[in-house]
């Protein structure tokens, strides 16, 4: 395998190729957000997306809530000057809108028609792209705000727009030219089914990794529906990646949203023996613990593609192989065991 010539899958049935890996712009978003990575470079932001592509990774995974729009516009300078032939697809999200006047407020689960049709000319102005590749809908709406710290995903209002109208104007983009295939993130797959009778899920997008596996019933669920699945957070968020450390938890500045998460404290030991664990398969393979934590979550039977983010090159040389590790059966077993006994996460420990 050549730096450029990856592993890849069809999505579905969008008719697109993906690499089994993906950029994930979420941490180069910035501060001053509520879910905020902390303070971030521009530059080395824009130069770890152009590593990624050069590398042969074909997509990018964003949403405009990430640094409030300033996500999607670091990926559409990174990608501004590249020839069309050599630009990656390109996906975002909508749905989650925040308030214009108070950046720090948790941004609300919204998906009304009129909307949503903003959030997609704002996406498409500031990627500068003429169609998106793959629009997403981030949340199922509640018509609340999402709150990480709570630990909860708040609760649904009476203003809430029903999924049928929601999902039917997704549709209604997709058979207007304005996006390629249209996707579900972080629905459960009694929502999948219901889109399904207005509309064919193109794509879904559930968080899943070593630690965090309740999304197995989904993926089984896109897997009998010629959905195409790409995971979000493989790595949890930089736990399985084999360089944090308590130390490091304990360091993260207030403006991180991880800081108040569940997983970097009361969870936090669990975790990191789960981590740990990985690191001699990773030996047996000559990779990296982070190559192995994405490489499982790829052996699962459906999932096209893992999105995973960096903040700069380095990071992206330490998971471009990931799609390329032959996990082996007995790989899987000490895996299992390891998640077992680790007690990290929840859900089932083998694919």
């Amino acid at each position: 395998m050549s730096a450029t010539n990856l592993p890849a899958l069809p999505l579905g049935t969008t008719g697109m190729d993906l690499t089994r890996v993906g950029f994930g712009s979420w941490a180069v978003a910035g501060s001053g957000w509520f879910f905020g990575w902390g303070a971030t470079d521009d530059d080395e932001s824009i130069a770890a997306i152009r590593h990624a592509v050069a590398s042969g990774v074909n997509w990018i995974d964003t949403a405009a809530v990430y640094g409030l729009g300033h996500s999607e516009e670091l990926v559409g300078k990174a990608i501004a000057d590249l020839p069309e032939a050599e630009r990656p697809y390109v996906f975002t999200k909508a749905g989650l809108v925040w308030d214009e006047d108070n950046a720090q407020a948790a941004p609300r689960r919204i998906m009304k028609p009129a909307s949503v049709r903003r959030e997609i000319d704002d996406s498409l102005r500031r990627l500068g792209v003429d169609r998106i590749d793959l629009y997403q809908v981030h949340y199922p709406d509640t018509g609340e705000s999402l709150e990480y710290a709570g630990g909860g995903f708040g609760a649904v209002s009476p203003n809430a727009t029903p999924l049928e109208e929601y999902w039917q104007v997704m549709a209604d983009l997709k058979a207007e030219g304005k996006v390629r295939a249209i996707g579900l993130s972080n629905h459960s797959a009694e929502q999948l089914d219901a889109a399904e009778q207005i509309a064919h899920v193109d794509v879904i997008q559930p968080p899943f990794s070593a630690i965090n596996r309740s999304a197995a019933a989904e993926i089984a669920w896109a897997h009998a529906h010629d959905t195409g699945v790409i995971v979000y957070s493989p790595l949890q968020s930089g736990l399985l990646t084999g360089a944090f450390s308590a130390e490091r938890a304990a360091s993260l500045p207030a403006d991180d949203w991880r800081s108040a998460h569940h997983d970097f404290t009361t969870g936090l030991t669990a975790n990191l023996r789960l981590a740990d664990a990985l690191r001699p398969v990773a030996d047996r393979h000559g990779v990296t613990v982070a190559e192995v934590a994405i490489a499982w979550t790829l052996a699962w039977p459906g999932i096209t593609g893992a999105i995973v983010g960096a903040r700069n090159a380095r990071q992206v040389d330490g998971w471009i192989a990931a799609g390329a590790v032959p996990l082996t059966r007995a790989d899987l077993d000490e895996i299992a065991t390891a998640i077992t006994d680790s007690g990290a996460g929840t859900g089932p420990a083998r694919p």
